[in-house]
Formats: structure tokens, sequence, C-alpha cells
């Protein structure tokens, strides 16, 4: 009964600590803005049971992969053994699941092992943060409290393993010495009892002793938790059950935004209300998703590891800003709490925790997000900080400003008119949508051409090539021409969304007058705002990126390429993030390739493991920040490697960081970089 009481006072005293701890981070998330529905439970499910309970995304880098994966899936063994502890504490019984039989033999002989296996593991993961100069481990953000809380979680975790090893071991040993049958199957620990030669009350004083040790440990680690970067131990499983589930290229669309535009189109008559901050200036701007992924990060680092800015030198951290979330947090949360949501420290996240450079130094290629072990966004945050930059502030860049400035007066990035929307066919004869309504004609596709495909002169060529494709083929198509204007993606992903959102309901009303049901595209960028953003906006669209296109005629047998077509070249394929990582298209551009008789290298960073060519995030129409070489000469050098001929890539940004990393690198006269439509066109010989 004494073993029982005390028992019953350590665990209430934990609860209570919990409970407290608890409280204090719902009164947090009650701070926050609100985020996206959460429906589709069963489709949730799903990804939680892949990501987190499967650690798919883990095994991306797969040696210390399996290690952790080995780490979490015996702690989900181990729990059920922690919860008959508590069971047994509480009601003064020994090994009360026992009657489950055949099971509990299992989950004991499970735990057991494992409880061998995580020790090593975590002896590992201590060898490598103390030892080897790991460099994602370290950064700006890596304070000496952030190494000193990993590893004390670590050392926590390897006594929680030898004390349930060391209870499990001298279970056997007293209970051999009293006569007791021994209930469950414990392989390790049988094999350590065989080396321990003990009288009966030592080996029941150290069974109580362990017994204690690891009760005490779990209540201790479980409030040490919260506090630590390892509360993802908790946060983890609810974190991805709570994932966005829409594709990564898709931000969300600002409702509040949305009903200034129409009042300004006037769609809606204007309320009177006071408009709430748009983007994120401080805690209290980010949604309860965004905090959530702040406190289930673990520091791990894979995000800034893959992040094109930070291996380019540049002061971007996609980890830094998602810990500046938690850290913020932590300091003014309490004080709008005590005092009240219009409390001021007269500092914010950005400037104080993040820069500006910071901000403006992201590509928005989502290699973070893809990266993240639980699915944390960190572009939302990202932009949700240009948004308040751009919109509150107006404190783009000056390039980006003139590039919104261009698309308000001439629906593109640069200074052309639209009237010269059709420059770059004019040796051709290319359909128009309003031509062929005059003659009462309606094409199958719409060819978006996109400002680039219009106006650059390097895309030129690739809009006249995938043009010559599409008459050999005898496709019924037509572009809009001149009344056809930016897509809005470049200003949405540089943080001025009212401008995005007032380009693409132009764009909706101008496809619900020719009825367009089917777009077809070159451009990665457009297709991606298509087929994932317009809809939010009512704009419902079946959207297809030329590769696929391609690869769908060659798959029918409608396009055949010569049996000898660029035989003796040798291709290697840059994934443009919008197409691959954004909307997971990475077969069809190689399937094209693959009907070309040239040898196929791929470069080492590949599919979703590729490194943005440097232009997306409004990249292209700036300068880049300080850092130690430019982003497309780093994905350059991925593809000078190879000893490709051709490099080949299927997005106008791509096109133009491909091209000028060939001349920057002086290999104009052995390499040359081209479009999969050029390819295409070069092997029909058009």
């Amino acid at each position: 009964m004494a073993k029982q009481i005390i028992f019953l006072a350590t665990l209430l005293v934990t609860l209570g600590a919990f409970g407290y701890t608890t409280r204090r981070f719902i009164q947090f998330f009650k701070i926050t803005k609100g985020g996206f529905p959460v429906k589709e439970i069963g489709r949730r499910i799903g990804v939680m049971m892949e990501v987190a309970i499967g650690q798919t995304k883990i095994f991306r880098r797969p040696v210390m992969g399996f290690l952790h994966a080995l780490v979490f899936w015996g702690f989900l063994v181990i729990l059920i053994g922690s919860i008959e502890m508590i069971i047994d504490g509480l009601t003064g019984t020994e090994r009360v699941l026992s009657f489950l039989g055949v099971v509990y033999n299992i989950i004991m002989a499970s735990g057991d092992i494992f409880a061998l296996l995580i020790a090593i593991a975590i002896l590992v993961f201590l060898a490598r943060r103390i030892f080897l100069n790991v460099k994602r481990f370290s950064g700006i953000e890596m304070k000496h409290i952030s190494h000193l809380d990993a590893n004390v979680a670590l050392t926590v975790i390897l006594l929680l393993m030898l004390s349930l090893l060391g209870m499990n071991t001298f279970y056997l040993l007293a209970s051999a010495g009293s006569g007791h049958e021994v209930v469950g199957v414990y392989p390790v620990s049988q094999l350590l009892a065989s080396w321990i030669n003990a009288d009966a009350f030592s080996n029941e004083v150290l069974y109580q002793f362990n017994w204690w040790t690891h009760i005490v440990l779990i209540f201790v680690f479980a409030n040490y938790l919260p506090y630590s970067k390892h509360f993802h131990v908790f946060m983890s499983v609810p974190n991805v059950f709570l994932s966005r589930l829409d594709p990564l290229g898709k931000l969300d669309t600002m409702e509040s935004i949305t009903k200034e535009v129409k009042i300004m189109m006037d769609i809606e008559e204007a309320e009177e209300e006071v408009p709430e901050r748009f983007g994120v200036l401080d805690v209290e701007d980010v949604s309860w998703k965004s905090y959530m992924d702040s406190l289930a990060c673990t520091e791990c680092g894979r995000c800034t590891s893959v992040c094109p800015a930070n291996i380019t030198g540049k002061k971007l951290s996609p980890r830094k800003i998602v810990m500046d979330v938690r850290a913020r947090m932590k300091e003014k949360g309490p004080q709008i709490l005590k005092n009240g949501a219009d409390f001021s420290d007269n500092k914010s996240l950005i400037r104080d925790y993040v820069s500006e450079e910071e901000l403006w130094a992201c590509t928005l290629c989502n290699a973070c997000a893809q990266e993240c072990p639980i699915n944390i966004n960190q572009p939302a945050l990202i932009v949700g900080m240009r948004r308040y930059l751009v919109m509150e502030e107006s404190a783009a860049p000056g390039e980006l400003n003139s590039i919104f400035s261009n698309i308000e007066n001439n629906g593109a990035p640069w200074q052309f008119s639209q009237e010269d929307r059709m420059l770059w066919a004019e040796d051709s004869e290319v359909p128009v949508m309003a031509d062929l309504l005059a003659k009462g004609e309606k094409p199958e596709f719409l060819l978006w051409v996109g400002s680039a495909g219009a106006f650059d002169d390097r895309y030129k060529h690739v809009s006249r090539a995938f043009v010559k494709v599409l008459d050999f083929l005898g496709t019924s198509y037509a572009v809009l021409g001149t009344e056809e204007s930016s897509s809005g993606d470049v200003a949405r992903r540089a943080g001025n969304e009212m401008l995005f959102q007032m380009q693409t309901m132009m764009n909706i009303e101008i496809f619900e007058g020719y009825e367009v049901k089917k777009i077809l595209t070159c451009d990665p960028h457009a297709y991606n705002t298509f087929k994932n953003e317009y809809p939010d906006l009512d704009g419902h669209y079946e959207v297809i990126h030329h590769t696929q296109f391609l690869r769908d005629q060659i798959a029918n047998g409608l396009l055949t390429m010569p049996a000898n077509s660029m035989a003796g070249k040798s291709i290697t394929f840059h994934d443009p993030c919008y197409l691959g990582r954004a909307n997971k298209e990475y077969d069809a551009p190689r399937q094209v390739l693959n009907a070309l008789a040239a040898s196929k290298k791929e470069m080492s960073r590949n599919k979703s493991f590729a490194l943005c060519c440097g232009a997306g995030g409004g990249q292209m129409f700036k300068e880049a920040e300080k850092g130690e070489k430019e982003v497309f000469i780093e994905r350059t050098e991925d593809a000078l490697k190879t000893g490709a001929d051709i490099i080949a890539t299927a997005c106008p940004y791509c096109m133009v960081m491909m091209t000028d990393g060939i001349k920057y690198k002086n290999k104009e006269d052995s390499v040359k970089a081209y479009d999969i439509a050029e390819l295409v066109t070069m092997a029909l010989e058009l």
C-alpha cells in the first residue's frame, strides 16, 4: 500500500505539472490566427500512418533514418509496457497485462529487444553530435543551449533504456530466486541475467530500484519535453495528422484580400469594418498550424541542409525561421496573456528575429517542406512575412516593386506592351481565341504562352518549337494573344497577394468568356497556379504541362521519334521545382527524353532531391542576396559534373538560369541548354 500511495502522489505531481504546461500552450494557440479547416480525416490518417508511423520521409537519409525509425518504433512498443507499469503502480498488481498471453509475450520480447537497439542508436546519435562535425547540426540559430538540450534528451532516453533492461534483468533473477513464475519473454535480459550472480535480496532491491528509476524518468522526461526541442516526441504524430494536404506548390488564398479585390473590381459592396493586418508581422499573425510546426520542430536541420540559399552561403535558414516563431511566442505570449491582445514590447518577429534579407533570399522551391520528416511548412511562414512587407509597408526590393508595376500596367513582369504579346509568332500562323470565336470555332486547348514565352528572347524559341509540334500533330489549340496577361504567380510568391488575386480574377473572366476547359502550357509556374491556386477563386480547369502532353502523345503512338534521333548525344535533365517537387511530376519529362536515342545521365541531386535553379520566388527579377555563390552556378555545376552534352529542362526560368550558368562556366561551345519541346522538334526535324 505504501508503494501505491507514493506512486499515486508522484503521478499526480506529474499530471499537475503537465496539465499546467498544456494549459499554457493552449492559451498561446488562442493568440494565433485561424488556418485551414481540418477535413478529410481518412486521408489524414493515411498520411499520418505513412509519414509519422511509417517514418517514410526520415528514410530519405537511409542510414540515420533507419536508426531513428528504430527508436520511434521501439518507443511505440515500449509505451505499452509503460502503461502497464502505471496500472501496476496504482493497483498494486504485477504485470497486469499478462492476460494477453502470447500477445503479451511478443510485446515484452519486442520491448526488450528494442531497448537494446534504442540504446545503441542513442549512443550513435550522441557520438555524432559530440565527436563529428555534422554541418546541419550547426548554424547561427543553434546556440549552446540547443546542443546541450539535445545531449540531455538523448542521455535521458539512454538511461530509460538501461533502466528498462535492468528492470527486466533483475525481474528474471528475482523471480528465479523466489520461485515465482516469470511472466513474459525477455531475450536480451535473459542473456544479461546469465552473466550476473547475486543473492535473492539484492536482485529484488535492484529490480525495485530499476522499476522506480524507469517510471520516474518517464514522468520527468514527459514534463521536460515541452520545454525541449524533443517536444516532437509528443507533437510529431499530431503535426503530421494536421498537415496541409494540398500540393507543396499551392499557397493559401487570403480571404481578406479576396474581399478587398472584389470591392475594387465592383464585384462586392464595401462593408464598414476595419481590415485586418495583411500578412505576418508578429506571432499573433501566424496561423495555429505554423505555431504548431514550431513546437513540433526537432531542429534536425534537414530543411536547412537542402535550402539552395543556405547551401550557397546566404543568411536564410528555414530551421531558424521556424525556431524564431517558437522563441518569439515564448517571449511575447505570456505578456499578451497578462496585458491583453494590444500589448506591445516594440519588437516584432520581422526584423527583431527574422531579417528582410533572409526572407527575400528564399526561392520558394519547397525543398525544405519536402525534406521535413514531420511535414512542417516553412514556406508558409516566409510568404506570410513577405505579404506583410509588401502589402503593409511596400517594403519589397526595388526590382520587385518594378515588377509589380509592370504587371499592373503591362500584364507582364517586363516593360513590354501587352500589344506585343504575339510578336514571338509573327513568322507563323498561330490560332488566336478571338479569331476562332468569330468563326464559331472552339479549340480543345488554350495554349498559355506566358510572359517568358512571349517576351524572353531565349524562351520564344521554345514557344515556336512547341507550336510546331502541335501543328505536326494536328492539335486543336489557340492562344489568347494580346488578351493574355500574367498568371500572377510571380506577384503571389513575392508577397503581393492583392495583385495576384486581381490578375487571377481578370484571367478567369477571360477564360469564362471563351469557355476554356483545358489549358496547355510550357511554364510549370503557370501550370501550378492554374491547377492548384485558381480553383480557390472559382477557376477550375484541366491543366496540362507540355511534357505531360508530349508523353501522352508518345504513349498513344501519335508521336514517334526517329530511331536514331540525337544518337551519340548525352542528356541530363534538370527538374523544375514547380513541376517536380511542387506537383510530383518527375516521370513525364524523362519518358519523353527516353524516346530519344541519346543517352541519359542523372545529376547527383535529381527528382525530389533536385536543387533549385535559383529563379523561383521572384528571384529571377532581382539581385540575389549576398552569399558564397549564386544558386544557378551551384546547379550548373551539378549538371556539368555529369559530362552531358545537353542540359534539358522544361521551364522558362530554369532555361534562363541554365543558359546563364553555361555562359558563366565558359562551356557554351561544348554544352547546350534546350527545352524538351526543342529536343522533340530537333529529333523530328521540324
